[in-house]
């Protein structure tokens, strides 16, 4: 993430997939919840479609650890859930509070898959 003049942010997404190739998103996102900054909409849909309100998504940040080293995002309906982590690879006692954390919350978490890192 990076901020931009505007007030709003820069996303950039990456994935390596199983080959080894690396797929990337780009998107910005606009704080919708000034008081926590943690509710944003995200679009990574091209700018010339950015008035249309379907293009944009929820993107909530709902736990963070106390090191600011993993992040849970969701949306309003739960639908989703990603952990974002700033490292590849997790400390295990500190993934298990963040999952402990999720599950207080009432998430699935069945459904989470792990993406194996080299």
């Amino acid at each position: 993430y990076a901020t931009r003049p505007d007030g709003r942010l820069d996303v950039t997404n990456r994935c390596r997939r199983a080959d080894g190739t690396v797929t990337e998103a780009r998107g910005v996102a606009k704080v919708v919840d000034t008081t926590t900054r943690a509710k944003l909409k995200v679009r990574f849909a091209p700018a010339i479609l950015s008035w249309l309100p379907m293009v944009w998504g929820d993107y909530w940040v709902i736990d963070l650890d106390p090191n600011y080293q993993l992040a849970a995002v969701s949306d309003a309906k739960r639908e989703y859930l990603w952990v974002l982590s700033r490292q590849k690879k997790v400390d295990a006692p500190t993934y298990q509070a963040l999952l402990a954390r999720l599950a207080a919350q009432g998430f699935d978490l069945q459904r989470l898959e792990l993406s194996p890192q080299p």
